[in-house]
């Protein structure tokens, strides 16, 4: 890795520099996630799966059973506290001073470590599940703690990365774009690619064909070196530019004073309001999607359109974010995006039991998703130079830490509402839905619907009334701090 570069930052009465045009860079950028979405999709779907169904397959059923929930309970515990843990490996990232930058460094271990613990999650440490279940599991705890908290490193210098390569708003829109749509194709191709390379090669090395412990071997070898290859294209093929911006800024501190650059950034605090409650409105339909299927369509068959839909308009819609966000301001593009949500919203609830009209509500429900997503990624990253101007302290990778930890919260909540809103409705155990009575429906709209339509309401209002920080804020806002080091630098002299 060669060393981070110097962008220059013009004085007061000189031209703007031009941002960085790389390609190759932006490439590098963009690879990287492919990769880390794939394998984020690995460890928060598809390990559980590996975990029910071919990880214990060797062990007592009764024992067997027992391991799986300590397992599970496990799995769920550390999402929890992951809530607290990233503003601190957001801070623990902030404060790296090395010759290759704050983040890449972040990215070569990153690729490298989580990838051998990944192998050995999905062969059951080697085989030690086969020999002593007990050493197992002691050992397990701390090879997928190590494995969560080193992706989570990863994950946060990633993104925190953006404002490190470029201060312009536009080009940072660009780079936001490129990884969110890598990440929709490593994502969603994951999901596609699960069962038939597990399958096969169960089948190569037993003869069987189904979803045995070889293949997923195999398949988490697959997802290791595309996730080390991907990685190290960040680590080597991108720059942190190291302008006045970074360079003059102040000492981040200790991990106590990275939640207090959080509290102390009220815009910042903004965005991840309106966005948590956009997040939480949006698991909260999402998780039960598949209920809407079974219980009210009455077509479970037909859930595959669900999970296809998001992916073409992700594929559609991602790349024209930076096109669009040129010409036209990200708060109308946030507005623009909640309106369709709140349309297709309005759909579910008119029109629930016919299939043409869900599936038009769904193409409307996750047509803006993207735009949304990145919209608040970017004003996020933007409130890092806000928060620099009020306190003197630039804090890169905790001020993007927050939002993982927002889809975190929201992730943890989506278990509870699914098993509320199936129990409340009635849509559990052998039921159909030919035994959904017209009260059980209404509960179902009132918990899918209703109350995350006014969820997203709710962010869009909080959004539109209390976020300041848009593309002409935030340039004002750079001018102000080249303004502050130009006259400090005279001073000096």
């Amino acid at each position: 890795m060669s060393g981070s570069t110097t962008q220059r930052t013009a004085t007061p009465g000189q031209p703007q520099a031009v941002p960085t045009r790389n390609m190759g860079q932006k490439i590098a950028y963009a690879f990287g996630n492919l990769g880390q979405a794939a394998f984020y999709n690995t460890m928060s779907t598809f390990f559980i799966t590996f975990v029910t169904t071919a990880l214990f397959i060797d062990v007592d059923k009764t024992l067997a059973a027992r391991l799986i929930a300590v397992i599970t309970g496990l799995v769920v515990v550390i999402r929890i506290a992951e809530i607290f843990l990233d503003p601190l490996l957001g801070n623990l990232v902030d404060n790296t001073n090395t010759r290759w930058g704050r983040f890449r460094p972040w990215q070569f271990i990153g690729g490298l470590v989580p990838g051998i613990l990944l192998i050995m999650v999905f062969t059951g440490l080697f085989g030690l599940v086969d020999v002593n279940t007990g050493v197992f599991m002691v050992l397990f705890v701390i090879v997928f703690i190590l494995l969560d908290v080193i992706y989570s490193l990863r994950d946060i210098s990633y993104w925190g990365m953006i404002p490190a390569i470029s201060s312009d708003s536009h080009e940072r829109s660009t780079y936001t774009a490129l990884g969110a749509f890598t990440g929709s194709i490593g994502y969603n191709g994951v999901t596609v690619i699960v069962v038939p390379v597990v399958s096969w090669f169960t089948w190569k090395f037993t003869g069987q064909w189904e979803q045995g412990r070889t293949g997923w071997a195999a398949f988490a070898i697959i997802i290791a070196v595309l996730g080390l290859l991907t990685a190290w294209s960040v680590a080597f093929g991108t720059r942190e530019n190291q302008g006045e911006l970074r360079a003059k800024a102040e000492a981040n501190g200790n991990p106590i004073e990275a939640f207090k650059a959080i509290a102390q950034n009220d815009q910042l605090l903004w965005v991840a309001l309106s966005y948590l409650l956009y997040s939480v409105a949006n698991v909260a339909t999402t998780g039960v999607l598949f209920y809407q299927f079974k219980y009210v369509l009455g077509a479970p068959d037909s859930f595959s359109i669900a999970g296809v839909i998001p992916v073409i308009t992700g594929l559609v819609t991602t790349p024209l974010y930076p096109v669009l966000n040129r010409r036209i301001p990200r708060r109308w593009l946030y507005t623009a995006g909640m309106a369709f949500m709140i349309a297709g919203y309005t759909l579910f609830i008119i029109a629930p039991m016919n299939l043409p009209v869900v599936i038009v509500a769904l193409v409307l429900f996750y047509l803006p998703a993207q735009t949304i997503q990145m919209t608040a990624i970017l004003s996020m990253t933007d409130s890092i130079e806000y928060g620099q101007l009020k306190t003197g302290k630039r804090n890169e990778a905790v001020t993007l830490s927050v939002r993982p930890m927002l889809d975190k919260i929201a992730g943890a909540l989506s278990n509870g509402i699914v098993g509320f809103v199936a129990v409340a409705a009635g849509m559990v155990g052998n039921a159909t839905a030919a035994d959904m009575t017209a009260a059980n429906i209404r509960t179902f709209k009132t918990c899918a619907y209703y109350l995350p339509l006014a969820g997203i309401v709710a962010s869009l209002v909080v959004f539109l009334l209390t976020v300041k920080i848009d593309e002409n804020m935030h340039d004002h806002i750079v001018e102000q701090l080249e303004e502050r080091l130009a006259s400090e630098n005279t001073d000096e002299q």
